[in-house]
């Protein structure tokens, strides 16, 4: 039987007085051994000293020190993995007495790595803290020595916060003034900032966020802003000449508008759910943005913008993701005015389509963007998320875009179509297909793929896919009837010697 690093290493620890145990990874050098540490989190790198007299130094020697919050709570949090894909949900759900725990034992811990670590050099600390009681006046004199003597000369810190996006106003101005004084107080930090993860902060004043984030943080890559902004319907510029940010996330703001004027080294943006109907984006010099995703659900009466207009200033996109979350889609039809924005696209993505509208309008999209060599389409069906204005019995509204003609389908670039959560008994799905199989010259690969992910709250209220949806064919035999189906010449307008593959959770089988 084989085991997994991180497996063996608690194995081990588990049963340390048997000798042969500690044969097995006693005769491992001092590198890989380093390797496993790595691998796991600092509580139980550090409980390997007790393993044997070897391995009392190891957890010292580590050239990357991680000291999360999340590794020190005395009860773990649970389902964290989908937790942390929610991002601003996990932090809300863990009791105060836990998080002041957690915060202690971090503190002690850090403590010990720290001043023990001085005669080497941490290449580079991640660090997850809560700034709740007094414990940012522990960290920071900890955090600040070891950037001055040398100790750590990169710092990925993330500040999370105990309240979800349901955070007061009120809470968010005064937990961004205890950010601003914890840089304030321990200025060193900025500099040496390569990644930050902010939660619920409403600054007094844009500059004062710009002043922080881009004026001082030099070195900064990565930044992820949960719930900040500067204001109801405010503006954020963003022009920085000098930084060196390559990625920027931006998730449930109140921000009327971001406009980023100058950002050289942007390489991938992404924003989930702006909460105004206006264009959210504006795009100055971005000569390095390879990579857009924008997720958000509009309302009934929500206008839509124009695509091309958002894009404007950013043509040098490779990779698009729009997710519409199963509710109106929040573009406006457009076809040929993309072709500048999607002049250098390879991958395009179209999540989050509610199950009942037609697929054929995605096609809009790729006929602007004979580039692309990879399509997704995502259809979308919860019952989970059914917006409050169907619940009163307000219609959902079927896409208004007109079919296009195909009119440059031989210049396709197009290798690869991605169909996800598809449903043979979806008509407009098999159409769909079709329509693509039979005008993508070069297409290589049709890949129709189950729901990887059951949505659990799904399943905690008991909904099973309806008969819209369908069910994803299983059977080897009803696979092959589909794909049969999909090749037929007589409804197939051209032949297609493209593979059809079917992924479900269990299996994947190719025609």
């Amino acid at each position: 039987m084989a085991y997994s690093v991180p497996t063996l290493l608690l194995s081990s620890m588990e049963q340390n007085n048997k000798p042969q145990e500690e044969d097995r990874l006693g005769a491992l050098t001092d590198d890989i051994l380093l390797s496993i540490l790595g691998s796991v989190d600092l509580a139980t790198a550090a409980r390997t000293s007790a393993l044997s007299t070897r391995w009392r130094s190891l957890p010292w020697l580590l050239p990357e020190l991680n000291l999360h919050v999340r590794d020190f709570l005395p009860v773990p949090c649970p389902d964290y993995p989908l937790a942390a894909a929610l991002r601003i949900f996990f932090y809300s759900k863990i009791p105060a007495q836990h998080i002041n725990q957690a915060m202690a034992s971090l503190t002690r811990a850090a403590r010990s790595f720290l001043r023990t670590k001085h005669s080497r050099t941490v290449t580079k600390m991640s660090l997850e803290i809560y700034l709740v009681g007094n414990y940012s006046h522990d960290i920071g004199p900890l955090v600040r020595d070891a950037i001055d003597n040398g100790t750590v000369r990169e710092l990925d810190l993330t500040i999370a916060d105990d309240k979800d996006f349901r955070c007061k106003r009120a809470d968010m101005l005064q937990k961004a003034r205890v950010v601003d004084g914890f840089f304030s107080t321990y200025p060193n930090v900025l500099p040496c900032l390569t990644r930050l993860h902010l939660y619920n902060l409403r600054f007094a004043k844009g500059d004062m966020l710009h002043r922080t984030l881009f004026d001082c943080c030099k070195q900064l890559q990565h930044l992820s802003l949960d719930h900040c902004d500067a204001g109801d319907g405010s503006v954020w510029q963003i022009d920085a000449p000098s930084s060196g940010l390559r990625v920027l996330e931006l998730r449930y703001s109140y921000l009327k508008r971001l406009e980023v004027l100058c950002l050289p080294k942007l390489e991938l943006l992404r924003w989930e759910v702006w909460l105004h109907n206006e264009t959210p984006l504006h795009f100055g010099s971005v000569p390095c943005l390879k990579e857009l995703f924008l997720l958000c659900g509009a309302d009934i009466d929500h206008p839509g913008f124009s695509l091309s207009q958002l894009l404007d200033g950013a043509t040098d996109i490779h990779t698009l993701t729009l997710n519409f979350q199963g509710e109106k889609l929040w573009i406006q039809p457009e076809s040929r005015q993309l072709r500048a924005a999607f002049s250098k696209l390879k991958k395009l993505s179209i999540q989050g389509i509610y199950v009942e509208f037609d697929l054929l309008w995605t096609i809009n999209l790729l006929e602007a963007a004979p580039t692309v060599e990879i399509f997704g389409v995502e259809a979308f069906e919860h019952p989970c998320s059914v917006p409050f204005w169907v619940r009163v019995g307000v219609q959902r509204v079927q896409p208004s875009w007109k079919t296009p003609g195909f009119t440059s389908c031989s210049k396709w670039q197009l290798r690869e179509l991605h169909v996800a959560s598809f449903s043979p008994l979806v008509g407009h799905h098999m159409l769909f297909v079709r329509e693509v199989m039979g005008r993508a010259p070069k297409l290589e690969t049709v890949l129709l793929k189950e729901n990887e992910e059951p949505c659990r709250k799904c399943e905690a209220m008991g909904a099973l896919p309806t008969p819209i949806g369908g069910m994803f064919p299983r059977g080897k035999d009803e696979q092959d009837a589909i794909a049969r189906q999909l090749r037929d010449k007589r409804i197939v307008s051209s032949s297609s010697a493209a593979k059809i593959v079917f992924k479900s959770i269990a299996s994947t089988v190719v025609f």
